[in-house]
């Protein structure tokens, strides 16, 4: 009789008791499966020409990331964020990595090569080239920190899509076990990002369990199902989709918190991707934000113009379609 030698990680695998906690970016494909998955939901998108831009952005992210390797903070500083329950690499940290100002032209440059710039977006993407290093970080700053007021929801696309590159390839440094755990919900524990959306995977290890997708360096970290990823109530928890729609997308509202964020079933649709499908489904924020449910966060490919006199800002980071880049894209769904 022949008997099958299984290794450690085989092992582990077969282990499914032992829920794994984290799963760390795919360095090698992470951008262009979004890519890839973005173009395909463009077709009949009512904003189908800005899913198409961003799907260009998301192929320059891509390339870009096989060039960047910015350094992990030291030994000290990730055994401190450990001993703290801290994030291991955060954005908002004082002492930030400057990596991603280099990244950004490189990203503007491949999506003005890629034919997916009208004349008003140059313009955009040359304001962004003039940006002086101080003025970049204030931006970052702003976007992290989700200051609505201060962003330029046409220019916030492209940082954050410089800074998803560098702190994607940070997190792909990293071990698993090493991330630490934190108390606060429904934030990321790899560099402290809030989600975008979560998924219900399939396969392996994974199968059956879901996890939060972080909108900035796109770990992801397991939650409990049936459970709000912004207040972590258990109660009052419902699925909500559009009739015809996409079997494979909900949104999943708090009445605890009245907010809701999407979550996807692999089993329906396995090339689902958190921060594609969730950019591509606006109608389906139209409709939440009609039942009285605000959006627990925005997609950082799509941020929401914020009027003037507006007393609730996160109430306006719904199905904001209006976004100043989706405009100078010369959206449209052909």
């Amino acid at each position: 009789m022949v008997q099958r030698i299984l290794e450690p990680g085989q092992i582990e695998a077969l282990d499914h008791s032992a829920i794994p906690r984290i799963r760390l970016p795919e360095r090698a494909t992470v951008f262009s499966a979004r890519a890839a998955r973005l173009r395909q939901l463009a077709d009949s998108n009512p904003i189908g020409g800005y899913v198409r831009l961003m799907a260009a952005l998301a192929d320059a992210q891509q390339q870009a990331l096989a060039h960047v390797s910015a350094p992990l903070p030291s030994a000290a500083a990730l055994a401190e964020a450990q001993q703290h329950s801290m994030p291991l690499i955060p954005a908002l940290a004082p002492e930030r990595a400057d990596t991603w100002h280099a990244v950004l032209p490189r990203l503007l440059d491949r999506v003005e090569a890629a034919g997916a710039v009208t004349p008003a977006l140059a313009k955009v993407l040359d304001g962004l080239r003039a940006l002086s290093a101080a003025e970049l970080d204030a931006h970052a700053d702003a976007l992290l920190a989700q200051r609505y007021s201060e962003i330029d929801p046409a220019t916030a696309p492209f940082i954050m899509a410089a800074l998803q590159v560098v702190w994607t390839d940070l997190a792909s440094q990293l071990e698993p076990r090493a991330v630490p755990y934190l108390d606060t919900p429904g934030v990321c524990p790899v560099c402290g990002g809030m989600p975008v959306a979560s998924m219900v995977r399939v396969g392996g290890q994974y199968d059956g369990y879901r996890y939060l997708q972080c909108g900035l360096c796109t770990s992801e970290w397991h939650m409990v199902r049936a459970t709000c990823s912004n207040c972590a109530s258990t109660k009052g928890i419902a699925y909500h989709g559009i009739d015809g729609g996409s079997a494979a997308l909900k949104a999943e509202s708090c009445d605890e918190c009245h907010t809701y964020r999407k979550i996807g079933y692999q089993e329906k649709d396995y090339d689902f991707e958190p921060l594609a499908d969730d950019l591509a489904s606006l109608t389906l924020d139209l409709l939440m934000n009609d039942a009285g449910f605000q959006r627990a966060g925005p997609n950082p490919l799509l941020w929401p113009e914020i009027p003037a006199d507006a007393d609730d800002v996160t109430g306006a980071t719904g199905a904001a379609g209006a976004s100043g880049a989706a405009n100078a894209s010369g959206n449209n769904s052909q």
